[in-house]
């Protein structure tokens, strides 16, 4: 039997066995990734708990930290940040992001969420909800305890019927047109009255 190699490189040793190789080949390449990406979640929800070990609290005593890890593989870690005017305090996911987009990165996989509650899921507020939407509504987070467990959503599971940078652009358009109308208008009245 002849020996042939195709792009990727795998060896056939017939032409009647190369299409079960590629199966085979693709989907070993398929689980490779699922394992690889298996592993940066793992590494996601570590750095989420560790950053929480970096929280500012003083006043609520309620430790969060987040990890995010963009579309280009890198992590970023934040922690809430308390401050005495209470609204101006900082949560873990939006340092996270912020620190991230402050990179030039603005493209997310996923972030985890850690707390101390052990007997439920941390959630984000509101207000990180509508950031993380800010960047899609497509992306995972991981909600987590601290032994390790976690829920997976997306943000648009946590965010549904959100508001979003391309709802702006539809309100542009129509701003332009009802800008353009009210024109229209002014000048038809200023003839008339010509």
């Amino acid at each position: 039997m002849k020996k042939e190699t195709n792009q990727a490189g795998t060896d056939f040793y017939d032409k009647r066995n190369n299409e079960k190789q590629l199966i085979r080949t693709d989907i070993q390449a398929k689980s490779s990734h699922s394992i690889r990406m298996e592993e940066k979640i793992k590494e996601l929800i570590r750095q989420s708990q560790e950053a929480k070990g970096q929280a500012y609290c003083p006043y609520s005593k309620f430790r969060v930290g987040a990890a995010l890890l963009t579309d280009n593989g890198c992590y970023f870690k934040g922690c809430n940040v308390e401050n005495a005017c209470t609204n101006l305090g900082l949560c873990a996911e939006r340092t996270a992001i912020t620190k991230a987009v402050s990179e030039g990165h603005k493209t997310f996989k996923a972030i985890a969420i850690a707390s101390d509650m052990e007997d439920k899921f941390i959630s984000p507020c509101g207000a990180c909800r509508q950031v993380m939407r800010e960047f899609g509504s497509k992306w995972d987070v991981y909600l987590t305890k601290p032994d390790g467990t976690h829920k997976k959503m997306t943000v648009d599971e946590l965010l549904p019927i959100s508001f979003g940078p391309d709802d702006l652009c539809s309100l542009k358009l129509h701003t332009i047109i009802d800008e353009t109308r009210h024109c229209v208008n002014w000048l038809q009245q200023c003839s008339a009255a010509t």
